[in-house]
């Protein structure tokens, strides 16, 4: 007996064909093996959406491989996982083998597994099934939709828009909820509101704090005492006044545990209470997911990691009930299970949640076996889990109203406390917050009706503004989209990435910026795409999908829709000019290009001329604000507020705003912008020699930079001191990758910008060491030979730097992030150095076999084409 099983990774091939046997050979597709070919006519509406699939090389060859062994085998079990991508991913597995006429009678089977344990694995192979064609539809029809609106839709923002990248029918609504809180932020007025605090202490001498709750019969929020009058009158009141215990009412509550995690919980968990990004949190869970060794044997630790399940399955539940029953005791123990129900918009996935495969495997027992990151996602995701099973928490909130008496008002206020009667859940697990408030439990004094109260210090009347709604957070962007469902959970951390990797949003301080350029292609999208960056709209086509997904909807039908409207909305931009697309700039993104000057004047005029009219412009280098009367008035300034901050009165000719002087050379310290954002310049030039500059870091704000900002940036680099070992210097900067310290040719990253000021000997001799471990851990990569070049010549993959990379010749080239070295196959490098090549870096290596073939049928061409480069030479050549 001779069964073929396919799954995805190479990690999972290995484990599961050690659980099956002999009689099974498991083979891995490495995830998707065709996409979508980045060219027109991938999807042809014309041709009811006839789909042209590819597959690229590195698939090739494994494709390749799962076809001989097909050939041969009695049966082919499609293993891939248990979402809709793995649904996809098997059947266009099974469409290549057909293609390939690989398959003869042999039957075919879908099995899905949500663990990779041996149980779970020998259960699925009992239960298979066949590919579900309407989870394939639904993927067809959202690969489609994704390939039509981004195919069609990004050279729309190449010609109207210079400097933007893409848009996606995710990834532009996600950008429109950062920029639209921005806006929410920079349009919101502060109020003010004043807060009077009593701090008071019973006969018994036992503290507490009291806050006023109502004046003269009138109830007061926390905004209604709105000045320092009505305030002082308030707090001269109080203190007029006898203060007395007017009732006392306590009142038992529960706080009960949250259902184990889904993906976008776990994402948001990890972010609030690990610091992990989305797309780390993924990473990590995917290798619990896959597993590790155990006494010799691979084993998941956690069950699959994308889902929209909160439930557990039975023997989970049971297995979680006895361990809290255990190691808790029954105090701890509901009488009966917890059930959970997801409440998600537009939530489908019949998966489990992710929970450990097996909770008697404790997070102390596994640290010892993962590193760090993977140690902590587990903990979070096991005491998660196994607190979802546990007794809730018994609190009691008690409120007391105190009487001020003695004053012509009548005034009241108010204590509360929560107590924490029995901890529950609370002993194991306590949810993370988005905010900062303090959570804990406040206990009030024992204190009965009538009791008279003593002042202990005067009242503290403190003023007060609201503040604006906060930037979202990669955690609360997540929730957010979940909560309009917008997106699926298998997509929200490669769309944040996509945000971030294509200069649209930054993080500062762990808040999500927009960028000038996101800000402009979302200004864009509403002026002229409104419909597609509609949150309701782009939830409601999730819905449809939905729907294709459960067989209630025709998928093509959706397309059809789709493509109806959103053609229309293109070919209206077609005569669409440049001058109308900055006049629907100007007016979305007024308050922001021109922000109120402090005289009260028009924030439009220019500060340099006074003549001519401010107004965005679009150059080779991006966006700017430039004046009407150019040439004449040369007045330009980056996007967003002036750089003073202001008026623009202090920024010059050009945009160049004056900071000081410079007390060591007496020179000028200016801020300037260039081609590639703001700068600082000391002095002007002297004939051919540069004045001295240096660039803004990442998440510095021009606005706010002032003379001492700037001298720092311009002393750069710094030297911290002498290597203890070598005697050589150890200098500390920015560069291209963030701040680092250097010594003898190794540089060590610094966690932030200030530290590159403030870093000292010590932690700069401990990071360079740490540098050089990591290096020495990846030696086992470095040089590593994968065979020979087609054109002639050894390839081999080293570790760098910045991470690994192949080499060929003088062709270096480096691996895609997240591509395993040691896995990588010499089609791929060919392919990577190349490409490489092909794009300047490095002479493009010459195919023997391809360069003779070439020389025998165009002799022509090629003596045409010599002596001449560039576009000569490929004109020349047809």
């Amino acid at each position: 007996m001779h069964n073929v099983v396919i799954v995805e990774s190479p990690a999972k091939a290995k484990t599961i064909n050690k659980y099956l046997g002999s009689d099974y050979e498991v083979l891995a597709s490495y995830g998707h093996v065709r996409d979508l070919p980045a060219k027109d006519g991938s999807v042809d509406p014309e041709a009811d959406f006839h789909m042209l699939w590819e597959v690229d090389g590195k698939s090739a060859q494994r494709l390749n491989e799962i076809a001989r062994a097909v050939k041969g085998a009695d049966k082919l079990i499609l293993a891939t996982d248990p979402d809709r991508e793995g649904e996809a991913i098997s059947w266009h597995v099974l469409e290549v083998l057909r293609a390939k006429k690989a398959l003869k009678d042999q039957p075919v089977e879908r099995v899905v597994f949500n663990a990779i344990t041996k149980q779970a694995i020998l259960d699925a192979m009992k239960h298979p099934r066949e590919i579900d064609s309407a989870l394939v539809d639904a993927y067809l029809a959202r690969r489609a939709l994704d390939y039509l609106v981004g195919f069609n839709l990004s050279p729309v923002l190449w010609r109207k828009l210079p400097g933007a990248r893409s848009a996606g029918r995710v990834q532009s609504v996600a950008l429109r909820l950062v920029c639209d809180r921005e806006v929410e932020i920079e349009r919101f007025k502060p109020r003010e509101y004043w807060s009077l605090v009593a701090q008071l202490k019973t006969p018994r001498g036992e503290a507490f704090e009291a806050r006023i709750s109502s004046a003269d019969g009138k109830r007061l929020g926390r905004l209604d005492v709105p000045d320092e009058a009505t305030a002082t009158a308030l707090k001269q009141a109080i203190e007029a006044s006898e203060l007395a215990v007017a009732n006392v009412e306590a009142k038992p509550g529960r706080r009960n545990p949250q259902p184990p995690f889904t993906t976008s919980t776990l994402q948001q968990e990890a972010s609030r209470k690990l610091g992990f990004a989305p797309n780390r949190t993924m990473q990590l869970a995917q290798r619990l997911y896959e597993g590790v060794d155990i006494g010799g044997e691979t084993v998941g630790l956690i069950t699959y990691m994308r889902t929209d399940g909160v439930d557990m399955a039975p023997e989970a539940v049971t297995a979680v009930r006895s361990l809290i029953g255990s190691d808790y005791g029954d105090r701890y123990l509901p009488s009966s299970p917890r059930r959970y129900t997801t409440k998600a918009k537009n939530a489908q996935e019949a998966h489990e949640a992710v929970r450990p495969t097996d909770p008697r495997r404790t997070p102390k027992e596994m640290a010892r076996r993962l590193d760090d990151d993977q140690a902590k996602l587990y903990e979070l995701i096991w005491k998660r889990t196994v607190a979802s099973q546990m007794e809730s928490a018994e609190v009691e909130r008690t409120t007391v109203d105190i009487s001020a008496n003695g004053s012509d008002r009548r005034i009241e206020l108010r204590a509360t406390g929560t107590v924490v009667t029995f901890d529950g859940f609370l002993a194991l697990y306590q949810e993370g917050r988005d905010d900062e408030e303090d959570d804990e439990a406040r206990r009030l004094p024992q204190m009965s009706a009538g009791e008279p109260l003593d002042r202990v210090a005067p009242v503290a009347a403190t003023q007060h503004f609201t503040e604006p709604p906060p930037r979202y957070t990669e955690a609360a962007l997540v929730k957010r989209m979940e909560e309009l469902g917008i997106g699926r959970p298998s997509t929200y951390a490669a769309t944040l990435t996509v945000l971030r990797d294509r200069g649209y949003v930054q993080l500062d301080k762990k808040r999500l910026v927009p960028d000038d350029k996101g800000r402009l292609v979302t200004a864009f999208l509403e002026s002229f795409f409104n419909r597609y960056v509609e949150y309701d709209f782009t939830a409601g086509l999730e819905e449809q999908l939905d729907r294709v997904s459960n067989d209630e909807l025709d998928w093509k039908e959706v397309l059809r829709d789709f493509w109806r409207e959103f053609t229309g909305a293109i070919d209206a931009t077609k005569e669409l000019r440049v001058t109308e697309v900055l006049n629907a700039l100007n007016e979305v993104l007024g308050p922001y290009i021109f922000p109120a000057r402090a005289d009260g004047g028009d924030p439009r005029v220019c500060p340099t001329c006074g003549t001519g009219q401010l107004s965005l412009k679009l150059g080779k280098f991006g966006s700017f604000v430039g004046c009407s009367n150019y040439p004449e008035c040369r007045y330009t300034r980056p996007l967003g507020a002036e750089l003073d901050g202001t008026d623009g009165a202090a920024a010059g000719a050009d945009g160049v705003k004056a900071l000081g002087t410079d007390p060591a050379s007496g020179q000028e310290v200016t801020l300037r912008n260039g081609r590639f954002g703001p700068y600082v310049q000391l002095g002007e030039p002297v004939e051919k020699e540069k004045p001295k500059r240096a660039s803004l870091p990442k998440g510095w704000s021009a606005a706010e930079l002032d003379l001492e900002g700037a001298l720092k940036l311009l002393s750069l680099p710094r030297l911290v001191g002498v290597h203890p070992e070598s005697g050589k210097p150890i200098e500390a900067n920015l560069g291209r990758y963030g701040p680092y310290v250097s010594h003898d040719g190794v540089y060590a990253n610094l966690d932030g910008v200030d530290e590159v000021f403030s870093v000292g000997i010590n932690r700069a001799v401990a990071a360079l060491a740490e540098k050089k471990e990591k290096r020495g851990a990846r030696g086992a990569v470095a040089g590593r030979a994968l065979g020979e070049h087609p054109g002639g010549g050894p390839i081999t993959v080293h570790a760098g730097r910045y991470g690994p990379y192949v080499k060929y010749g003088k062709v270096n080239a480096t691996l895609p992030q997240g591509t395993d070295p040691e896995a990588l196959t010499l089609e791929e490098a060919v392919r990577l150095v190349d490409a490489k090549a092909e794009k300047g870096g490095g002479r493009k290596p010459a195919r023997k076999p391809a360069a003779k073939k070439a020389a025998a049928k165009k002799p022509a061409a090629k003596k045409a084409a010599s002596g001449k480069t560039g576009k000569a030479a490929k004109a020349a050549t047809g």
